[in-house]
């Protein structure tokens, strides 16, 4: 059996840090991925985002709390469901992402061209 992701995506928000209580370090992170089709009937480009729970633990969980919102992130992990019960009473589902690495793609930003700089 195999249970593998990868999801390449946008963080919609800051990186969420807490620690569990057996003192583990815990990162949520909010990614968005984009699906891009041309519809057939109109000609016309139409998209749909889909967001994703990432979770992640320990020394990837502290890396993945100096992300911010916009980060251009690929996530390699896998998919995990849990079932919880809510503060009203009712038991809930959660499918999240259990994030084993995580690699940047943003740019490196542009430094100042030297170019006809006096020496």
């Amino acid at each position: 059996m195999f249970n593998n992701v990868t999801l390449i995506g946008y963080l919609g928000s800051d990186a969420e840090s807490r620690t569990t209580r057996n003192n583990t370090a815990m990162t949520v992170l909010s990614l968005a991925t984009k699906r891009t089709w041309k519809n057939r009937e109109t000609g016309e480009r139409e998209s749909q985002t889909t967001w994703h729970r990432c979770v992640t633990f320990g020394r990837t969980a502290e890396y993945a709390a100096t992300l911010t919102k916009g980060a251009h992130l690929q996530i390699l992990g896998e998919i995990q469901t849990r079932e919880y019960t809510g503060k009203d009473g009712v038991k809930k589902s959660v499918t999240e992402i259990r994030v084993q690495r995580i690699a940047r793609l943003d740019r490196a930003p542009k430094t100042e061209s030297t170019e006809g700089a006096a020496a």
